[in-house]
């Protein structure tokens, strides 16, 4: 369900220390103890080759899929090993561990996701010995790293297990599509009762804290391009994810090729071995985040409140299922304690104890494993064929699809896991938990409710996390009225939503540089959140007239909502906005930090007046690229095409950019299907270490809006080498 103020306000009590044992702790649990000899040895079964090219983004060549997935781990960890890290600390439930109670509230909540238990279950039945070997070389390249590197590597944190790594992604998956939102509304940490310290509400928000930024900044932008709206006949694609730019949601830059055929350059997450995007000759595609209604909320009657063996279902007592979850918390230096907390499951998903009830959670995705099948299908497609095949296996629960081929197909596709549900209930409103009828039965197959356009006449396809109602031509989009309520389309819009389907929409031949130009649109729309916003300040009985507003007025008055670096207006625009609207100047998606108006305007100036002396800088003078030595100008901004995200405050200077454009590939397929692909990333391909020379040498391209050529065959990648190496001979 979506996140309403129809929910309750709730503070759960999770943690109550009274009675937990105390104990020694010498660093991150482990899985088990560490060989670091056979991990050694278990390099000899594999036999490949890791070639990073000019910036020192890895190649990597295998005989089969298993080789190339261990030599693309070990690639990964001396790169980003940290991160892999802290992926695999959320995924075993150990951040109560590293970060104490705080982490150990989100714990509990991988817990009652049953991940684990569910893979336990399915590893071997639901997934194929292909995938279940790919992700043990993966595993094995890890700890061939941390065996070769061992003070590299976090005491505890080898061995990783195949397992682990095909459950770890199941971990963070609703949490993109809103599952800390729903929770955050469940347990509003400014209702509970600060008397009883011991108690702390479950929000789930801790994994935001955890890698470093608002996971709200999320979103992307995605292009395609068919033969018959290019003036050249070209076929073409362009992503443009927004992650953060560092911690464990950062993406990775890597291609990967196996002479079995899994063949892919593209972006992979912290710990896994599959692109979640990517391109190979034949076939490309990318991704933005969705957020379609996935979640529903339960409320429970249970025959005892505070010790309930049974809950009410269809006029009867049906027993929970309850397990036992231990918790080790973090104390102070090396101390922790644990903690042992019932687990309790019904027939809709995990049920929470809350001072208001209790309440069940039905979310797409639970006790299923086949996103990692289904990431491996995509990778290996070398069709279209292929790849809608492993799209139609519905692991991965929620995105937006955007597909381009070199023979001129393109297509998006709202893909959601879309459960099957009552078209009776209105299930943006908390359900009754005692109903058969209300229960999810089952899941929607792939196309067959949710909106999705293929070669459609117009000849392109966008999207830019705006509703699914406004990504191709007018005349050939979804209709809204097609898809009611209950199938969970959630229709939205943004500033980068509107600008993006405008800007492709009038123009009837749509080339290289067109795209280009309009993917790097720094512009707010006349009817965009922040442009409708700054028009109500100009005429506020507060501030129009006010003589100490006078210059600020002048200044956004004249604005064209333009986000160059030499802009005079748009710091005062934004960051009044950002007080008002919040970190995407966008109320569906972000919680504003001021309410009143006359405030907000004159803390924004007194910020810029702090930071830099007047309330006009130049844009380019705030908004910055910083990364080590590095210290750059920025153009855009907060959702516009040109996506830059900064949580800094201007009274303490420039802003450093945190998230936005990221990662970014442009893939492009001549007439006779010759394909030519450019990158560029934020930073650079090593994420850990500041003495790289890889640091941050893409930073510059970035900043400057340019793009690399990477090497698509071993010949180029040997051409420009900066290293030719395999695992162990560095």
């Amino acid at each position: 369900m979506p996140v309403t103020k129809k929910l309750p306000v709730i503070a759960g009590a999770l943690l109550v220390l009274g009675g937990a044992a105390v104990a020694w702790s010498s660093g991150l649990l482990a899985p088990g103890s560490f060989d670091r000899e056979a991990a050694l040895e278990r390099g000899d079964l594999y036999d490949v080759r890791i070639v990073r090219d000019a910036y020192g983004v890895p190649h990597v060549y295998g005989e089969r899929d298993v080789d190339a997935a261990f030599g693309f781990a070990y690639a990964q960890a001396e790169d980003n090993i940290r991160n892999i890290e802290r992926s695999f600390v959320f995924a075993r439930g150990q951040m109560g561990e590293t970060t104490g109670r705080e982490g150990a509230r989100t714990d509990y909540l991988i817990a009652a996701m049953r991940v684990r238990e569910t893979f336990s279950e399915k590893y071997e039945t639901d997934l194929s010995p292909e995938v279940r070997a790919v992700l043990d070389a993966y595993a094995d390249g890890i700890n061939y790293y941390c065996a070769e590197e061992a003070r590299r590597c976090s005491k505890g944190f080898a061995p990783l297990t195949g397992f682990e790594v095909a459950s770890a992604p199941k971990t963070r998956g609703p949490f993109v599509y809103g599952l800390d939102d729903v929770l955050a509304d469940l347990f509003d940490e400014t209702s509970a009762d600060s008397s009883d310290q011991a108690s702390v509400p479950l929000t789930g928000r801790e994994y935001a804290s955890y890698v470093g930024v608002d996971t709200s900044i999320i979103g992307s932008n995605a292009i395609a391009v068919a033969p018959s709206r290019s003036p050249d006949g070209y076929t073409r694609l362009y992503s443009n994810a927004h992650q953060p730019f560092v911690g464990p949601t950062a993406l990775y830059e890597a291609r990967v090729k196996s002479n079995e055929g899994w063949d892919i350059y593209g972006a992979f997450v912290s710990g896994s071995p599959f692109a979640i995007f990517g391109a190979n000759s034949e076939l490309a595609w990318t991704i933005t985040v969705s957020k379609p209604d996935l979640i529903d909320v339960y409320e429970m009657e249970v025959n005892e409140p505070n010790n309930p063996t049974h809950y009410r279902f269809d006029g009867e007592w049906r027993e929970f299922e309850v397990s036992t979850v231990r918790l080790k918390v973090k104390l102070w230096g090396p101390f922790s304690i644990t903690v042992k907390r019932n687990v309790y499951h019904s027939v809709h998903g995990p049920v929470l104890e809350t001072p208001n009830g209790w309440f069940a959670i039905s979310f797409a995705g639970y006790g299923d494993i086949q996103s990692i099948e289904q990431l491996y299908g995509m990778n290996r497609a070398r069709t279209q064929d292929d790849w809608l095949l492993a799209m139609n296996r519905q692991g991965v629960a929620a995105f937006n699809v955007i597909y381009a081929d070199k023979t001129g197909n393109i297509a998006y596709y709202y893909n959601a896991r879309a459960p099957v549900r009552s078209p009776e209930w209105d299930w943006s409103t908390i359900a009754p938990g005692d109903r058969s009828d209300l229960v999810w039965k089952g899941v929607h197959p792939f196309r067959s409710v949710m909106p999705y356009v293929e070669n459609p006449p117009s000849g392109f396809v966008v999207s830019a996390n705006h509703d699914p109602f406004h990504v191709t031509g007018s005349g050939d989009n979804p209709d809204a009225v097609d898809f009611p309520d209950h199938v969970g389309v959630v229709s939205e819009t943004s500033n980068r939503g509107l600008r993006i389907f405008r800007l492709f929409d009038a123009d009837p031949s749509i080339g290289r540089e067109d795209i280009l130009n309009y993917k790097m649109d720094g512009y707010y729309a006349e009817d965009s959140y922040l442009m409708m916003l700054l028009r109500e300040l100009q005429a506020h009985p507060g501030i129009a007239g006010a003589p100490e507003f006078a210059d600020a007025m002048t200044l956004l008055s004249g604005w064209d909502g333009n986000t160059e670096t030499d802009s005079r207006e748009a710091a005062l625009a934004i960051r009044t906005g950002y007080l008002l609207l919040g970190v995407q100047l966008n109320p569906t998606r972000s919680d504003p930090f001021l309410t009143d108006k006359v405030e907000a305007v004159r803390q924004a100036m007194a910020e810029l007046e702090e930071g830099f002396g007047r309330i006009d800088p130049t844009w380019g003078e705030v908004n910055r690229l910083r990364r080590g030595d590095v210290d750059l100008p920025l153009r855009g901004g907060p959702d516009v095409l040109r996506a830059i995200y900064s949580t800094d405050n201007p009274k303490d200077g420039p802003l450093s950019a945190i998230a936005g454009d990221s990662l970014q590939y442009f893939i492009e397929w001549d007439p006779d299907g010759n394909v030519s692909l450019q990158s560029v990333y934020h930073f650079g391909a090593n994420r850990i270490d500041p003495d790289s020379p890889h640091y941050a040498d893409q930073a510059e391209l970035f900043a400057e809006e340019a793009f690399r050529s990477p090497p698509m065959t071993l010949e180029a990648a040997l051409a420009e080498a900066v290293a030719d190496y395999a695992p162990g001979e560095r």
